[in-house]
């Protein structure tokens, strides 16, 4: 299982061809997202849509519909016991603290799904024990 993070989500969805091709080539077919990445790309769409002049609003419109269509095309992993469990374990590790709270809980689900999460943010998610991390971007 493949965890795609919310910047390798979004090259995709920008048709960056580096990230279309390792997803072509990639001998997996459970390719999935997070329940966290759903939620910041929500958020900035409807950021965009809600701060946007009268020049903006069609196209902060139709970003937000492409990104719910992109979505509804993608396995969303939830949050659940293990992830849980792994959360409170992350969160207590001192070597940790630097990472923000979203990037925990990613790292949470997918190290709870055993999966190896594909994210250009190699700085952040390569220090969590046992995460298998992996760039399509670069």
């Amino acid at each position: 299982m493949h965890v795609l993070d919310t910047d390798t989500l979004t090259h995709l969805h920008a048709g960056h061809p580096r990230v279309i091709k390792r997803l072509q080539e990639v001998d997996d077919p459970d390719i999935c997202t997070t329940i966290i990445t759903k939620i910041e790309l929500l958020r900035g769409r409807f950021e965009f849509l809600l701060k946007a002049d009268s020049n903006k609003f069609l196209k902060a419109q139709g970003l937000l519909i492409r990104t719910e269509e992109l979505l509804s095309q993608i396995n969303i992993l939830f949050l659940d016991e293990l992830t849980v469990d792994q959360f409170e374990l992350l969160r207590n590790n001192r070597k940790l603290r630097k990472i923000g709270r979203t990037d925990l809980l990613i790292a949470s689900i997918t190290l709870a799904n055993r999966a190896t999460l594909v994210t250009r943010n190699l700085r952040h998610f390569n220090n969590v024990p046992g995460l298998k991390v992996v760039n399509w971007v670069d």
